[in-house]
C-alpha cells in the first residue's frame, strides 16, 4: 500500500472512530458507566433548559440554544462549570452530539459540588441555527473567526447563569475539549463578570487526527496571543503527549505565545493515554486524571475548589 493509500485509509478510519465516539458520547456512557438513565437523570437533576442568544448578525435575532443543566442536591447557589462540547471532523457529525450528554464526566463534577450548564452551540446537536464555525481553507484559517463565533454562544451561557437564582454568577469556570477549550478561551477574553476562571482540555482548531499537525499552527498561535492581551483569568491548559490533532510541539508554540502575551496558565503534558490521547476526556477511565488536574490547578490559586 502506498502511502498516500495509508494516510487516506488512516483518515477514513479516525473518522469513523469519531462517529463512533459521538454515539457512544450520547447513549453507551450514560447507561453503562452510571446504570440505568431516569435514576441518574433525576439524581444529576438534569434539566434541559433554553439559553436565548444575545443579539444576531445585522440586528436579527437568532434562535434560542438547548443545553443541559445539572445540579447537585439543595437550593444552591452552586459554583457552575460551563462544559462546551468539541466539534466532529465531518460535518454530518455534528447532529450527532445531541446534548453531549458525557454523564459519566459531569455526574463526577456535580458530585463535588458544581453545578454543569452544557449549551450546544449553533449548528450542533440540539440547538437549531446555521453552522458559524468554519475555519475556511485549510491554507488560511480564520481562527479569529471561528473563535468569536464559539465566543458569541457560551457568552449566552453566562447570562443564562446570571437568570437562575440556584446558580452562583460570581463563581463560573469555563472549561471545554478540543474545539470546546478554544471557544473557551476565546470566551475567557471577553472578561465576563463572575467568569474566574479557564479550563483547556485538549484544545484548538485545524487537527487532522493524525500527525498532530494542525492546519497553520502558527496562525492559531497568532489568534491565542490576542486572547492573552485581554484573557485576566487563570487558566489550566490540559494536553495529552500522544494527542494526533495537536501534538507537544505545536501546543508549546501556543502556550509560548500566550505567555508572551500575558496569558497566565498552568500547562500539564499527561503520559500517552490510550491510542489518541486527545480522546482521553471521552474515557470514563481518565476520569480522575483530568479530574485530579483541575483539582489542583484551582486549589494552588486559591480560588473555589471542587469539594
Amino acid at each position: 500500500m502506498s502511502r498516500a493509500h495509508r494516510r487516506i485509509t488512516s483518515l477514513v478510519l479516525c473518522l469513523l472512530s469519531l462517529a463512533m465516539l459521538s454515539a457512544h458520547a450520547q447513549d453507551n456512557s450514560w447507561q453503562a458507566a452510571l446504570g440505568n438513565s431516569r435514576e441518574l437523570a433525576h439524581e444529576l437533576r438534569e434539566e434541559i433548559v433554553s439559553i436565548p442568544q444575545l443579539h444576531g448578525k445585522a440586528g436579527g435575532k437568532l434562535p434560542a440554544l438547548v443545553g443541559t443543566l445539572y445540579q447537585p442536591p439543595g437550593a444552591g447557589p452552586f459554583a457552575v462549570v460551563i462544559l462546551s462540547h468539541g466539534s466532529p471532523s465531518r460535518g454530518a457529525d455534528r447532529e450527532l452530539l445531541g446534548r453531549f450528554r458525557l454523564v459519566a464526566q459531569i455526574g463526577a463534577m456535580v458530585k463535588q459540588g458544581w453545578a454543569v450548564l452544557v449549551p450546544m452551540r449553533r449548528g450542533y446537536g440540539a440547538s437549531p441555527g446555521e453552522y458559524a464555525e468554519s475555519i475556511g481553507y485549510c491554507q488560511e484559517p480564520r481562527y479569529d473567526k471561528t473563535g468569536a463565533e464559539s465566543a458569541q454562544d457560551v457568552s449566552a451561557a453566562v447570562a443564562f447563569v446570571r437568570s437562575r437564582p440556584s446558580l452562583d454568577a460570581q463563581q463560573i469556570a469555563l472549561m471545554g475539549q478540543s474545539a470546546g477549550g478554544f471557544a473557551s478561551m476565546a470566551a475567557a477574553s471577553m472578561q465576563f463578570p463572575g467568569v474566574i476562571a479557564a479550563v483547556n482540555l485538549s484544545g484548538g482548531r485545524g487537527g487532522n487526527g493524525f500527525d498532530g499537525i494542525p492546519c497553520r499552527p502558527d496562525l492559531m498561535a497568532q489568534t491565542i496571543g490576542q486572547y492573552a492581551k485581554t484573557l485576566r483569568v487563570p487558566m489550566l491548559w490540559f494536553y495529552v503527549e500522544n494527542d494526533k490533532y495537536f501534538g507537544p510541539a505545536v501546543v508549546q508554540s501556543w502556550l509560548k505565545a500566550f505567555e508572551a502575551a500575558g496569558g497566565r496558565a498552568k500547562f500539564v503534558l499527561h503520559p500517552p493515554f490510550g491510542a489518541d490521547g486527545h480522546l482521553l476526556f471521552y474515557k470514563t477511565e481518565a476520569i480522575p486524571i483530568w479530574l485530579g488536574a483541575m483539582n489542583d490547578f484551582f486549589k494552588e490559586r486559591g480560588l473555589m475548589g471542587l469539594r
